[in-house]
């Protein structure tokens, strides 16, 4: 590691925000500091959702150069991470046929099960390992299978490789993006040439002749043509939660991960990928992460379901301030109404507070009907699901953990950090807030030799550059209580 500063910029895009983060690193700390912070642009037209990826690349531009400028010129790479499973599709020209979908967009309801009517879901489970969602690269694939215009198409890119091809030129799909396609064969990391074949079979798309060539993080896919002056751009952990998974301060590998934010990411560092009936009936997925390893984890609604609640408030004019409502939540019953936050109802935009009550009374129970209270449910249910999530990941892995770190913004979320801490029986370590831009810079850093070794040494300079506040479970937390609540919420 060398001792003078160097600098290193990440984009890291959420699905209701991003931010250009500037990384300052120096005497093996890492110092963070935004330079640029925008809502994700999406929009609605002929009754689709989209992402305006010409607003998302202009935003980026702008953000870059600011770190340009902020490091006198002396930026040393760049790397960029997205949500997963969204893309865009180019003809020869480098033209985008349309916007990319929105993984909120309705196009693929009932497509899983059309396509397992013709691929078996547990052949397709033992190739890729993924979690069963609707909103796949897969399923928007075959969703889009009748558009003639495939014909057209070069080449699909994922978002962050879809970025990264507007402001190099270069084409090309990190592994840890692509693994939330459906169409990664998870042992190999490689294209699975049999779902290619079996796509192209049933429903005549172009496949693999549309896949990029596939790289691993910490690849330097080349300089900038876009800003204001070429910058070597870094494939980092391409899918956010693979960037955050960088970050985690762990000392050893004997530790669960919750990367918290719109969703929540629950899971566990492996080196193989699980890929078991008993995996597979429990919906669990197999992502890859950095340096060869798997990242066993279970999709969780996440904090999308109090934000949207919040959103519906604001727009009926009662508005409600976060930290004040989580304060008063801290003194609503505890599990007084708890639910299942992996529901798919919960997914799209809407009304979240009449969904909730709906999924309350499904199940014997009563949705309060203050701010405060309904605040209270969201945040129990989610700690409900990360117990649920973390307990069945360690016995399908046959691993033992110690701690619970939670990264990304939703660690800054006390009364979330505290009852997790009690729904587990672990300590829960809360930090760093910024993890997903760390584990990306992380990553830019050694790529271009300003940090060495592998994810111990990097998981040190994290915790370096970190504050950090551990949670332990409260002394009258009571295991059969969370039990009881379980079985309320999931009906088992």
């Amino acid at each position: 590691m060398t001792q003078s500063e160097a600098y290193f910029a990440a984009a890291d895009l959420g699905a209701t925000s991003g931010r250009v983060i500037l990384g300052v690193l120096s005497e093996g700390r890492m110092t963070l500091s935004e330079v640029r912070r925008f809502e994700t642009p999406s929009f609605s037209a002929d009754g689709h959702l989209f992402w305006d990826a010409d607003r998302l690349t202009a935003e980026l531009v702008a953000g870059f150069n600011a770190a340009i400028e902020q490091s006198g010129g002396a930026l040393a790479s760049i790397g960029i991470d997205t949500w997963g499973v969204d893309y865009g599709r180019f003809t020869a020209a480098g033209e985008m046929l349309e916007q990319p979908f929105n993984y909120r967009d309705s196009r693929t309801d009932g497509v899983p099960q059309e396509v397992f009517g013709r691929i078996p879901a547990e052949e397709l489970y033992r190739r890729c390992g993924l979690q069963v969602m609707p909103f796949n690269t897969i399923f928007q694939y075959v969703s889009q299978a009748d558009d003639p215009r495939w014909d057209e198409v070069d080449v699909v890119l994922l978002l962050p490789d879809l970025l990264g091809f507007r402001l190099t030129g270069r084409r090309a799909a990190e592994v840890t993006i692509a693994s939330t396609t459906g169409l990664l064969d998870v042992a190999s990391r490689q294209w699975s040439a049999e779902t290619c074949s079996d796509l192209a079979t049933a429903y005549g798309l172009p496949l693999p002749r549309i896949l990029p060539d596939l790289v691993e993080p910490g690849t330097i896919v080349g300089e900038t043509t876009a800003l204001s002056q070429p910058v070597p751009l870094v494939a980092v952990g391409g899918h956010d939660t693979a960037s955050a998974v960088v970050s985690v301060p762990a000392e050893n590998d004997r530790f669960a991960f919750i990367s918290s934010g719109t969703w929540s990411l629950v899971g566990l560092e492996l080196d193989q990928p699980v890929l078991t009936a008993e995996s597979q009936t429990a919906n669990f997925t197999n992502e890859l992460g950095v340096d060869g390893t798997v990242r066993y984890l279970k999709n969780v609604m996440g904090l999308w379901v109090l934000t949207e609640t919040m959103r519906g408030w604001d727009a009926a004019g009662t508005p409600q301030q976060l930290l004040p409502l989580l304060a008063a939540a801290t003194d609503e019953p505890a599990m007084a109404c708890v639910v299942d936050m992996n529901d798919e109802r919960l997914l799209p935009p809407g009304d979240m507070p009449a969904r909730l009550a709906a999924m309350a009374t499904e199940t014997g129970q009563t949705l309060p009907s203050h701010p405060a209270g309904i605040a209270r449910v969201i945040v129990d249910s989610l700690a409900l699901a990360y117990r649920r999530a973390i307990r069945d990941a360690c016995r399908m892995a046959d691993k033992q953990i110690e701690v619970v770190h939670i990264v990304g913004g939703g660690c800054q979320n006390s009364l979330l950090c505290q009852l997790t801490a009690d729904a587990t029986g672990l300590p829960v370590v809360a930090g760093p807030a910024e993890g997903t831009a760390l584990g990306n810079l992380l990553v830019q850093a050694r790529a271009m030799g300003h940090l060495t070794g592998g994810l111990t040494e990097l998981r040190k300079v994290a915790r370096d550059s970190s504050e950090l506040v551990t949670y332990f479970p409260s002394v009258d937390a009571n295991p059969e209580a969370w039990g009881a609540a379980e079985r309320r919420a999931y009906g088992a």
